[in-house]
This record gives C-alpha cells, sequence and structure tokens, in this order.
C-alpha cells in the first residue's frame, strides 16, 4: 500500500504519496482537476525545467539568491540548478501528475515545477528534503523573481520554438530536398496536365514535383515566421507585466541564457504587459503551422491520385507497397502514408481553431486564462507534424517512381494537346477538332491526318508535346 505524508501550505494540510518530489500544491491540483486524465505534454515540462535551469543562474548572477531573507550558499544554488536540468532532461517526469485541463495561468504546474526542484535539490545537497523548515523554498528560491503569469508562458513559447526548431524545420528541409530530387530526375517525363480534375495541356511530370518542392520551399519559410513569432519571452513581467519583485535584468539574462542552451534566438520582451496578457505570437505561429499543414496535405493528396490506379487510375508515380490495403481485396495496396499525412493535416486546421478561440476569449486584462490548453494544442500539431513531415520522407517520397509509358499514353490520347494548334487554326476551328476527334474515338493527331488540316511537318511542330511544356521560343 501507498504511503502517506502530511504537507502544509497556505490553506493548511494536504496528505500526499510520501516519496513524492511534489508537494502539496501539486496534490490540491491532482484532487481539484480529474477531468482527462491526460497529463501536461512532456516536451513543455522539459521546457520548464530548462526555464527554471536559467532563473536559476540568472538569480545567482544577479545576487538574488546569495543576500536577502533567506540566502543560499553556493552549493545549494548549484543543487538547485541539477534539479532544474533533471526536470529538463526528462528524468523527473512521473512527479508531473496535473492534468492538461487546470487553472488558466498555468499555476499548479508551475507550482508542480517549483516543489519537485526544491525537493530533489534539498536531497542533492545532502538535506532531508521531509523537514518541514526547507532551506531550499519552492517560492523563495525556485521561484525567486518569477509568477507563473510570466514564467509559463515562457515555457510555452520555449517548448513550441524548440520543436518549430529541433524537427519541424529539418523534417520540412527533408521532404523539400527529396522533391527537388525527383523533379530534376523527372524533367524529360512528359505527361498531361490536370485542371479541374480535366485534362489540360501537357507539362513534365519534373515541373509538377518542381512545384510541390516550390510548396515546401514556402513551407519552410512559414515554418521559420511561426518560430519568430514565440523569441519574445514574458519573463520578467512577474504577476501583472510590471516586474514586482523581479531584479530589472532578470528578463533579459534568462532570455540570453535560453537563447545559449536552444540556439533559438529568444529575447526579453519588448513591453512586459502586452507580454504577459497576450498570446497573439502563440496564436499567430499556429497560424502559420496551418499553413504549413495545409501545403503538406495538398502534397500528400496530389501524390495520392497521381498514384491512383494500378489499372483505372491515373497511376503516373508509382508509390512503393508498404502493407495489404483490404480485408476482403486481395492484392489491394492503398496510399496509407499519404492518408496519414492528410489526417494530420486535418488535425492541425482544427486545433488551430481551437488556439484562435482560446486566443480571443482567454486574453482579458492582464492575462490569458486558457494557457494550458494552447499550450496542449501547440504542442501537439509541433508532434504530429513533425512525425507526419519524418514518416513522409521516409515511407513514401523518397521511394516514389515515375511511370513513364502511362505518362507517355496519356498525353497522346488527350484532346488538349489541340491547344497547339491555336495558333495555327485558330480557337473555334481547333475547339471543333477535339469535339470531333472524341465523338469518333481518334486521336487529335490522327484526325489532323484524316483531315489534312496542316502539312506532316507543320503538324508535328504544332503537336510537339515537348515544346508545349514550355513558353514559345522568340
Amino acid at each position: 500500500m501507498t504511503e502517506f505524508r502530511v504537507e502544509h501550505d497556505s490553506m493548511g494540510d494536504v496528505s500526499l504519496p510520501k516519496l513524492a518530489y511534489y508537494g502539496a500544491q501539486t496534490q490540491r491540483a491532482i484532487n481539484n482537476f480529474p477531468i482527462s486524465n491526460r497529463r501536461i505534454a512532456p516536451e513543455l515540462i522539459h521546457a520548464l525545467g530548462l526555464v527554471k535551469l536559467c532563473a536559476v543562474r540568472a538569480n545567482e548572477k544577479l545576487g538574488r539568491l546569495t543576500s536577502g531573507r533567506a540566502p543560499l550558499q553556493k552549493a545549494e544554488i548549484d543543487a538547485m540548478a541539477s534539479a532544474a536540468q533533471e526536470v529538463a532532461d526528462g528524468k523527473l517526469d512521473a512527479e508531473f501528475p496535473i492534468d492538461v485541463y487546470q487553472t488558466g495561468s498555468g499555476t499548479s504546474t508551475n507550482m508542480n515545477a517549483n516543489e519537485v526542484i526544491s525537493n530533489r535539490a534539498l536531497e542533492i545537497a545532502g538535506y532531508d528534503r521531509f523537514d518541514p523548515k526547507k532551506k531550499i523554498h519552492p517560492n523563495d528560491h525556485v521561484n525567486c523573481g518569477q509568477s507563473t503569469n510570466d514564467m509559463f508562458p515562457t515555457s510555452i513559447h520555449v517548448a513550441v520554438a524548440c520543436q518549430i526548431n529541433d524537427r519541424v524545420i529539418p523534417a520540412l528541409q527533408k521532404c523539400c530536398a527529396i522533391l527537388k530530387e525527383k523533379s530534376q530526375q523527372w524533367q524529360d517525363v512528359v505527361k498531361i496536365g490536370r485542371t479541374h480534375l480535366a485534362d489540360a495541356t501537357p507539362m513534365t511530370l519534373g515541373q509538377e514535383f518542381g512545384g510541390f518542392a516550390r510548396e515546401f520551399e514556402l513551407a519552410i519559410e512559414r515554418a521559420k515566421f511561426a518560430l519568430s513569432q514565440l523569441c519574445e519571452l514574458p519573463c520578467g513581467g512577474t504577476a501583472v507585466g510590471s516586474g514586482i519583485n523581479c531584479d530589472p535584468k532578470f528578463g533579459a539574462t534568462v532570455a540570453e541564457l535560453l537563447a545559449e542552451k536552444t540556439s533559438v534566438p529568444f529575447r526579453e520582451a519588448v513591453d512586459h504587459f502586452e507580454a504577459n496578457a497576450q498570446r497573439d505570437g502563440l496564436v499567430a505561429a499556429h497560424a502559420a503551422l496551418r499553413a504549413v499543414a495545409v501545403s503538406v496535405s495538398n502534397v500528400a493528396n496530389n501524390i495520392r491520385w497521381l498514384g491512383s490506379g494500378p489499372r483505372c487510375g491515373y497511376y503516373e508515380v508509382i508509390l512503393k507497397d508498404l502493407q495489404p490495403g483490404s480485408s476482403i481485396m486481395p492484392g489491394k495496396v492503398n496510399p496509407v502514408i499519404c492518408e496519414s499525412v492528410m489526417q494530420v493535416g486535418a488535425k492541425i486546421i482544427g486545433n488551430d481553431a481551437a488556439i484562435a478561440v482560446a486566443g480571443v476569449s482567454g486574453g482579458q486584462f492582464q492575462l490569458n486564462i486558457m494557457m494550458p490548453v494552447m499550450a496542449d494544442v501547440a504542442l501537439d500539431t509541433t508532434r504530429i507534424l513533425a512525425g507526419a513531415l519524418e514518416t513522409f520522407a521516409d515511407k513514401c517520397l523518397k521511394d516514389l517512381q515515375a511511370n513513364r509509358e502511362k505518362c507517355q499514353a496519356a498525353v497522346e490520347q488527350s484532346l488538349s494537346i489541340v491547344t497547339g494548334l491555336n495558333p495555327y487554326v485558330g480557337y473555334e476551328v481547333a475547339a471543333a477538332l477535339a469535339k470531333e476527334a472524341f465523338k469518333k474515338g481518334k486521336t487529335i493527331r490522327e484526325l489532323c491526318q484524316e483531315k489534312g488540316v496542316l502539312d506532316q511537318d507543320s503538324l508535328n511542330e504544332a503537336l510537339d508535346v515537348v515544346r508545349m511544356t514550355k513558353p514559345l521560343d522568340k
């Protein structure tokens, strides 16, 4: 059976598991929010640990921990930093049991971190962590110069920005590189274009994939924009943005330390009242990620269509077979990776609606009270977007093959190559030829030869499908 201990906070005594590193305020939150059985995302917990580590070192540098009412020794400060590093490294994830749907500022999770770091630091420093007179205090030391209202949103920015920087952008770059390579390989593969899902003029498969590659180039730029929206950090604003009980250099020092540790150009907020009160930067960042998801889903959907078949679809590209596609139809294989990526896109679009609603309905006066759910949704987006991109690159894009024969056959059968006759016979005559060819079941070339529309050399020039893939020579 679980053994318990009793701890005291400003509201009285609380019973909690004896060996837990967390304390009374965390236990109250556990009791108060039995909502979803979903904990705060580990990426956010790790970011919060990193922020607390930088806060320890900033306060040490500024002399806030070695003077005042409860000064610490160097070894105690180092123990606190070591404990925060363990949180950042994910070694204490089990000590963060609070539900996502909690107090809107994230106070419960901030105090969870303060309590865990305090108790673990006491242990590292060789003290009895069960002594009610704590030498390293969760509020006075771990939370020195801080409020949940500035440190929790700072942690959200750090968590989401690092996911974009470390996973989303590299995965986009990998997909883009593969698409560019395919584009170069397939520049000579002439195929029919399709607008409105109807036959259009010829193009090359390389040109089509070059367009996909450009979508990813633009998606990379949008992801970088998303990252830029998260670089201003609220740390240093404390409760309402005024910086009460905080060294005036604290915010800039923490931001500088975070930038060094993450390689993300974090900086102190220009205006702490804005930075504490609103999560507009997170809303803007997520909107850009939604645009990325739309682009990625669009490319996945196009590849799904291009690979349809193998006999009764387009089948202009060949997707690698990964798994049986039907429980009843033997031999059927489906474009499963494309479908998975498209589902991720749909989820991210839904996530963006939640972020926008939380941004507009939660930001009253000096605080947004929807921060835990905004963090959860944003980190869900970065997590599944990065995972989808990595899978798309490794299990779909790199193994794509061009079906040259199918592409060529479709071009010759297309009625839209009649467009090449426009400069020779005019639009009206060309349109009549297309309708007649369709009615008689002939190709444009066969009908023109039968009717003697042009001499052979002129006809060959007019119906040169490679020439149709480029602007007219001057």
